[in-house]
């Protein structure tokens, strides 16, 4: 099926209900794998980071990673779980090349944390409650190089290389419940879900959660059933999706694709499903197996967990603050209305901002910059905002060169211009660029008595009466100091020389 054989979107939404589960592995930040001893530290050169453990050698014991189970536990507890007092890891059989064990360590009906649900809100403000099914640990797999092929999977790869560095590190797999519902709001509930829990996560300490690097990705489920019924379609699972605007693509495909199948008369195949970024289509993986074909067994050489009650409490009386309080205490703070403090949100500038207040710029100048002049570059380029060649503390000495009077606004925006350029710091980009506002009184007073020279009829106008055409008075001194002058001062020294009341 190609892209042009989908239903349209309203269409597929007006026949059928479509029904969601996401599932979210987060990579933890610990320094070694979740059995074993080995580093997880990114680019040591392949099957460097490796041991008889992780390798799954005959004789070799892992043992627990202590802060895994940590970061299980707290977000859990985020995410309003149960946490359980008795759990134990277990066997997932399936062969693939880069499960060197040929069994991956998982948890199956015993998982640490369960029962839980995330509140997220929407472009539009409305909050849409996910439930969550579980949370769990595991590990995860090495990674496969397929070499020789044009589009990087083993089709037509002449050969596949393996490097086991990534095996073992430590997993969280969060589970939601079917999310039922949201109708033709569900992509957009999938991309708030993940992105509220992406932000959830990096609150939490335990991952950067940088899903363009994989250290949090999401496998979206989805089926439809027909308006009006109960039943449960057959789902697909597209996997491994990595970005939060994918997610919500996937998602609204999937819906226009099924819709497709359904309505020529054929069956939905239960399968994986890949993402392609450059159309935003899916394309068939493998036929998707249920759990019982696993063979899941408990591990018998790990003991099972049992996380003390007191060291629960301790953990949850120890929980930063979350990310959904956090941004309404920030908007109580700021003074700003919930569609600001979602614009703010949406644009990724909720931490620039704040580090920006934190290093001194109050906090109406730092929102006016990051979502006016630096939004609009990002925009532009194509950049995400933390991304900019620009740090918080550069901005607040921005807000601070225009609050002493040493830059006006349009000066300002040049200084921006030159740091985002790689020109220096804001004082080095104004001494390079010579963008001081001019303040001396003679320079100053010397081109208002040009500019009245020069425009006669309108200081004329001014003598009379006319105050509103200082403007061009003041526009023509602008011009002449090249923006360097400050318009209101300018403005007084022209209606004193015309000896006009201001």
């Amino acid at each position: 099926m190609t892209v042009t054989d989908l239903v349209p979107y309203e269409d597929a939404l007006a026949t059928y209900d479509p029904v969601m589960g996401l599932e979210v592995h987060v990579e933890l930040g610990t320094k070694t794998k979740m059995f074993c001893g080995c580093s997880t530290e990114l680019g040591a050169e392949p099957n460097a980071q490796t041991c008889p453990t992780c390798l799954g050698m005959p004789g070799s014991l892992p043992v627990v990673n202590a802060i895994g189970v940590e970061s299980a536990i707290k977000i859990g507890l985020a995410l309003n779980c149960e946490i359980a007092e008795w759990c134990r890891f277990a066997r997932k059989n399936y062969f693939y090349p880069d499960m060197p064990k040929n069994f991956q360590t998982s948890q199956y009906d015993e998982p640490i944390a369960y029962n839980g649900y995330l509140d997220v809100q929407l472009e539009d403000g409305e909050t849409f409650r996910v439930q969550i099914e579980r949370a769990h640990m595991e590990e995860d797999t090495g990674k496969s190089l397929h070499v020789g092929g044009a589009t990087g999977r083993i089709h037509g790869a002449s050969h596949s290389l393996l490097d086991y560095n990534r095996a073992g590190i430590p997993l969280i797999e969060i589970v939601t419940k079917p999310i039922e519902g949201a109708g033709a709001r569900a992509p957009e509930v999938a991309k708030a879900y993940v992105a509220e829990l992406r932000e959830l996560i990096k609150a939490l300490g335990v991952s950067e959660a940088r899903m363009e690097q994989g250290q949090m990705r999401c496998d979206v489920n989805l089926s439809l059933r027909p308006n009006g019924t109960e039943t449960f379609g057959t789902r697909s699972e597209t996997k491994n999706v990595n970005s939060l605007r994918s997610v919500e693509r996937a998602a609204r495909y999937e819906i226009q694709r099924h819709a497709a199948v359904l309505n020529s008369g054929a069956a939905v195949v239960q399968e994986t499903r890949h993402f392609h970024e450059e159309d935003g289509s899916t394309t068939a993986g493998r036929i998707k197996d249920n759990a019982e074909d696993y063979r899941y067994f408990p591990e018998p050489d790990l003991v099972p967990v049992a996380p003390a009650r007191d060291w629960v409490e301790e953990l949850r009386k120890g929980l930063p603050e979350l990310p959904r309080v956090r941004r309404n205490r920030l908007r109580e703070e700021w003074g700003v209305s919930e569609f600001d403090m979602q614009s703010i949100l949406n644009a990724g500038a909720v931490d620039l901002i704040v580090a920006t207040t934190e290093a001194g710029a109050p906090s109406d100048q730092a929102r006016k910059w990051w979502m006016g002049e630096l939004a609009r570059h990002s925009n532009e380029t194509g950049t995400a905002l933390d991304e900019l060649a620009i740090t918080p503390a550069q901005v607040a000495r921005v807000t601070e060169l225009v609050a002493s009077g040493d830059l006006n606004d349009k000066l300002a925006r040049q200084v921006i211009e030159g740091v985002l350029a790689g020109e220096g710091d804001p004082d080095t980009v104004v001494e390079k660029r010579g963008l001081k506002v001019v303040s001396d009184e003679g320079a100053l007073g010397t081109a208002v008595d040009e500019a009245i020279a020069a425009n006669a009829a309108i200081a004329d106008k001014i003598r009379g009466g006319k105050v509103a055409a200082a403007g061009a008075l003041v526009g023509a001194v602008m011009k002449a100091t090249r923006g360097q002058a400050d318009a209101a001062r300018v403005r007084e020294l022209i209606l004193e020389k015309l000896g006009v009341e201001g």
